[in-house]
């Protein structure tokens, strides 16, 4: 089992299962959501993610139709994603984990949309997209 919570504390969330197919991806869209060079994501079976505390203090931001971002209220901390598309799944950043990740990253994504200053110093594959396990 996973655990974490937001900054603030105020919501809670439990992963009753594997983190798979994690990345960092250097979208725009997810540096401008984290505010950093990139965002490091893990799904998770939604059937295994529990939110133990703090539902109430859940935002939303849709920014595309059917793409949901969930995110504390009081201090900002993304949570999750959904995909209105993939409802099997959930997208988590890994930031938000207190417990220890047994997974480790398979690439860069987005490479092509990366900060200038960020010079992706990791071993990892690169990919100009998705990685091609993701590619349908």
């Amino acid at each position: 089992m996973y655990s974490g919570k937001c900054l603030c504390k105020e919501v809670v969330i439990a992963v009753h299962g594997e983190i798979s197919d994690i990345i960092h991806c250097h979208c725009s869209l997810c540096r401008k959501n984290s505010g950093t060079a990139y965002a490091t994501n893990g799904f998770v079976n939604s059937a295994d993610f529990e939110i133990i505390t703090g539902q109430e203090s859940l935002s939303r931001f849709s920014f595309k139709p059917g793409r949901t971002r969930h995110f504390c209220q009081h201090c900002g901390s993304p949570i999750f994603s959904s995909n209105d598309d993939d409802i099997a799944r959930i997208r988590v950043r890994l930031g938000i984990f207190d417990s220890d990740i047994l997974a480790r990253p398979l690439s860069h994504n987005f490479v092509d949309s990366k900060a200038n200053w960020d010079d992706l110093d990791a071993e990892l594959p690169r990919y100009s997209t998705f990685e091609p396990s993701r590619l349908k």
